[in-house]
């Protein structure tokens, strides 16, 4: 996979995938990925953004997205992107909300393409942290566990039951 840019993260890296003028997806590579300097301009404003988030939670990202989803997908990323900072909503809440079920909010939150700016890790299990990019456990959790706290959620124990 092409990368216009490697940002090291507090959590790891994120893989950047970006045109000229908008993000096209955002992954999450192993902590000992090298880093890659932004290939563009435009590669280099979404580098800049992730940063000042990094820095401060309360930070407003501001780049255009393409998104290359379902209609049902794409309703349910727009709905993640409601989710204030500081605040969860269960696949549940999401599902209701949505007019469609959990399961199928779940699945959309796991084909997210920019996580962190499409703030998936705000949405948590009825009882448990619930999952993260189609993960119950490892390292996939422990990353929405750092966002989560970064934005000053209360973050669920390890422990805590997946539902």
């Amino acid at each position: 996979m092409d990368y216009q840019a490697k940002l090291k993260a507090p959590f790891g890296v994120l893989g950047i995938r970006c045109e000229a003028d908008a993000l096209t997806g955002i992954e999450f590579l192993a902590p000992d990925t090298p880093p890659l300097p932004p290939q563009n301009a435009f590669a280099q404003t979404v580098c800049k953004q992730l940063k000042a988030y990094f820095a401060g939670p309360d930070f407003h990202f501001d780049l255009p997205l393409k998104l290359d989803g379902t209609a049902h997908q794409n309703k349910v990323w727009q709905a993640m992107c409601a989710i204030p900072r500081g605040e969860t909503r269960s696949y549940g809440e999401l599902a209701k909300e949505l007019q469609s079920c959990a399961q199928a909010v779940g699945q959309a939150c796991g084909a997210n393409p920019i996580p962190v700016i499409i703030p998936c890790h705000r949405v948590v299990g009825k009882a448990g942290l619930g999952g993260f990019m189609h993960h119950s456990g490892g390292y996939a959790l422990n990353i929405k566990r750092w966002l989560l706290a970064h934005e000053k959620v209360i973050v669920i124990p390890a422990k805590a039951g997946i539902q």
